[in-house]
């Protein structure tokens, strides 16, 4: 059975619903502590969302310097799949593992809602099990995904096929309507909205969470 670990930051707040989500998915799921730099052998890992730190700073700025980030960012160089969701994606951009930074969102408010949004790559190890096109609905909740970079890394992401998702109606500012990104090896992805939450029929929307494990769990066992 593949082993997903969730790292805990202070201030995580989606960690047990991410936990929760990779047993739905049929994977074991590892709790992994930010204060450790061990871990514990898994097969892919998941930096969920919250306020690490308090947000204080940037959003991820002091998470960054975990010791547990300094094993993240060599297994992900070495190819180990790795998924920043909202905090998360954050906090892969503060270890430069994903280009570009989030700022305020637009308008200074606070978003919470279902968000509708484009797949527009399938060519990660986080999305093979979606289709180039699809529209999905996921939960958005921040206050700065606000996605940004400068023109050349954004031209760079788009010639390269790195953007991963798109938002329908960009409720924050993000520059190219860009809602997730991927690293050029496809094994690192980020995104501000929330699959976790929409893997179950009671509590969600939409069940549009659930590929995103489903395609981890597929490239593992095809890997192996």
């Amino acid at each position: 059975m593949p082993r997903i670990g969730v790292v805990t930051f202070p201030g995580s707040l989606d960690d047990q619903d991410a936990l929760r989500a990779v047993e739905l998915s049929g994977a074991e799921a590892v709790p992994l502590w930010h204060g450790s730099d061990s871990i514990d052998g898994v097969d892919a890992i998941i930096l969920p969302g919250g306020f690490s730190y308090g947000d204080y700073l940037r959003c991820g700025a002091i998470a960054r310097f975990s010791p547990v980030m300094d094993t993240v960012i060599d297994a992900a160089n070495k190819g180990m799949p790795v998924l920043g969701i909202c905090n998360g994606f954050q906090l892969l951009c503060e270890a430069h593992l994903l280009d570009g930074a989030m700022i305020r969102n637009a308008g200074q408010h606070f978003i919470c809602r279902d968000e509708r949004l484009r797949v527009e790559t399938v060519d990660t190890v986080w999305t093979c099990d979606f289709r180039a096109g699809d529209e999905i609905t996921i939960v958005l909740k921040n206050g700065e995904g606000n996605y940004q970079a400068d023109p050349e890394t954004l031209k760079r992401l788009e010639d390269n096929d790195q953007v991963v998702f798109r938002y329908l109606d960009n409720p924050n500012g993000s520059a190219g309507d860009i809602a997730g990104i991927t690293n050029l090896r496809g094994n690192v992805v980020g995104l501000m909205p929330h699959p976790e939450h929409n893997v179950e029929e009671l509590t969600s929307p939409s069940l549009d969470g659930k590929p995103f494990f489903s395609s981890v769990l597929n490239f593992l066992s095809a890997r192996v």
